[in-house]
């Protein structure tokens, strides 16, 4: 705690969610789906912590449902861009030449085009479905994990035990398996964490522009779209779902750059100072 208290902050928030989500799945103040005219736009209350919306729907079940959507679509983009990114980066770092060319090339070409607008194409062609935002901030988050990953086994190429390895004629794959991957693994496990945060930000975004999670699954970007209509007469409910993404980007990124620095060895060599 006393060497990256970020890294403790970022964890609570993070772990405040993922227990919010679970409770989620097995229990809600009301259910989230369920309309009550009657009750339409209340404010808070001991009844409705947070208020109901224009439906009458209580604000905090959409919201602890929201949060494992939320978590759902981190998890499934991350992995695949991990499933796919780091493979690419440590081939393109062990195999050099035309390989490393052509891997890096498609990795920058699909840099040039923002993650956000690769996801509004990928569901424009084939729907507006949480699979498809999953799977098209996954792509897009590929080329980030791809770059990281080889140029920290371009390092982890260089080192003593790894020529030694060759030496012995062990297989690529091993070298790969066994050196680069274990060594890499800190860095990747920051990239992660940062890239779930920026997945969070997409798929809030694609839900606020009617592209992300269909209805009538609570997300916490479709809500911040349904509250635009209530501003003037009901602004709390545009805050609770806008604090929940910034509160949990925020965790993660905290989270980021606190693994970062605990990985970072010139800080490391600062603390034991």
């Amino acid at each position: 705690m006393k060497r990256s208290p970020a890294t403790v902050i970022g964890g609570c928030i993070v772990i405040s969610v993922i227990v919010m989500a679970l409770i989620s799945l097995v229990w809600t103040p009301y259910d989230p789906l369920q309309a009550y005219p009657a009750d339409r736009l209340q404010g808070s209350s001991w009844e409705h912590i947070l208020g109901t919306d224009r439906l009458g729907r209580d604000v905090l079940s959409q919201i602890m449902v929201g949060a494992r959507i939320t978590l759902l679509v981190g998890v499934v983009s991350v992995a695949v861009a991990l499933l796919f990114g780091v493979p690419l980066g440590i081939i393109a770092a062990m195999r050099r030449g035309w390989i490393e060319s052509l891997i890096m090339r498609t990795s920058d070409l699909l840099l040039a085009f923002p993650g956000l607008l690769l996801a509004i194409l990928a569901t424009a062609m084939f729907g507006a479905t949480t699979v498809t935002t999953m799977i098209a901030i996954g792509v897009a988050s590929i080329p980030a994990f791809a770059r990281v990953s080889r140029g920290q086994a371009l390092s982890i190429m260089s080192r003593d035990y790894v020529a030694a390895a060759q030496t012995a004629k062990r297989s690529k794959w091993y070298i790969a398996t066994k050196h680069v991957l274990p060594n890499i693994l800190g860095v990747i496990i920051v990239q992660a964490s940062v890239s779930f945060a920026i997945a969070i930000l997409a798929e809030a975004g694609l839900s606020f522009l009617g592209l992300g999670t269909p209805p009538p699954d609570p997300s916490w970007g479709r809500m911040l779209q349904t509250a635009q209509s209530s501003l003037a007469t009901a602004p709390t409910l545009a805050l609770w779902p806008g604090l929940a993404i910034a509160i949990t980007v925020l965790g993660f990124n905290l989270l980021g750059d606190g693994l970062r620095d605990l990985h970072d060895p010139r800080y490391t060599l600062k603390g034991n100072r």
